[in-house]
């Protein structure tokens, strides 16, 4: 029994965002579709802030099930260190021989930012391109990546809990695509007449205000996927076209639609459908240009089995990675 070893360097090699974006679409429709089987995960509480989660699946195109183990330490960040790492374990179908085990960080950093990009495609106004990124760590990184590969960006800020963090994906970021990026102290100012904002955030309670939102408006919420944290309140979900990847993970995890079921806001009906389903046509996006819609990206394993089965075949026709006899 062979077992393919992938490293994050080797991930990032294989898997481009425009072939991310693609991959996310079929796996949204298949989930969507019924055809995938998706346990909420379990989060177990470990050592100081950190965070264990376990998110197991099963999809049956490609068929093939697994497990996404992935720690979270927010501070991580401090010692050079993603604040997710962990790993992605492959299983083949007809034997249930594990295939492949994957970097996860660099899985989840990609794949989580191809789904926004996703969205973005199908819920952002055509010609929307003044880019507001709340949050300046991986996945501002990723994001940045995925805006650019959906829509022409003109213009783009950022904010981040530290001026300092800012200027540095500002230079970074801005080096790395050509761009120029404007670092903002303020979250208002920095969303200010946007049309895409993602917010990337580790903040624990809201940061932005539905009353910031211009019309016509979209966004990407990504921060946060534990429902005692959010980066927004009842209030933007009450004046958005709300939109989710996975309707169990929003009713169980989406911290700020939880409230706004709770204050007597909004019922289930407010979730509008599924990316899934915006993708294969079963649902409406964006029905007029002043309308702000929300894609609510809160990450599922078939996402993880579907980009792991991609790179393994990758991997396996251009000979990347370790393989160990098991």
């Amino acid at each position: 029994m062979e077992i393919r070893i992938l490293r994050g360097p080797e991930v990032k090699q294989l898997l481009t965002m425009d072939a991310c974006i693609g991959l996310m679409e079929t796996t949204m429709i298949a989930v969507s579709e019924g055809r995938a089987r998706i346990p909420l995960r379990s989060v177990l509480k470990v050592s100081g802030d950190g965070l264990m989660g376990i998110m197991p699946g099963y999809l049956a195109e490609p068929d093939g099930f697994g497990i996404k183990l992935l720690s979270l330490f927010p501070s991580n960040s401090a010692a050079g260190y993603s604040s997710h790492l962990g790993i992605v374990l492959l299983f083949e179908p007809v034997h249930g021989l594990p295939v492949a085990m994957m970097d996860a960080a660099e899985i989840t950093a990609i794949r989580t930012a191809a789904v926004s990009g996703l969205a973005t495609r199908l819920l952002a106004n055509p010609d929307a391109g003044d880019l507001a990124i709340l949050g300046a760590g991986e996945q501002a990184h990723s994001h940045l990546a995925a805006m650019l590969a959906v829509r022409k960006i003109r213009r783009v800020r950022v904010w981040s809990r530290t001026m300092k963090s800012a200027k540095a994906f500002a230079a970074s970021a801005g080096k790395q695509h050509g761009i120029e990026i404007e670092p903002l102290e303020g979250v208002r100012e920095t969303v200010e007449g946007s049309d895409l904002i993602c917010t990337v955030s580790m903040a624990k309670t809201p940061i932005l205000s539905a009353d910031w939102v211009a019309p016509g408006a979209h966004l990407n919420i990504a921060g946060a996927s534990q429902p005692n944290v959010a980066e927004i309140g009842p209030d933007l979900v009450l004046k958005s076209r709300y939109f989710v990847d996975f309707r169990p993970s929003a009713h169980n995890e989406a911290a700020e639609y939880i409230a706004a079921i709770k204050a007597g806001l909004i019922t289930p009906d407010h979730i509008l459908g599924e990316i899934g389903e915006v993708a294969n046509g079963s649902r409406p996006g964006r029905i007029a240009p002043d309308d702000i819609t929300l894609f609510r990206s809160l990450g599922i394993a078939p996402e993880d089995l579907a980009t792991a089965h991609y790179l393994l075949e990758q991997a396996r026709a251009k000979g990347v990675g370790q393989t160990v006899d098991f």
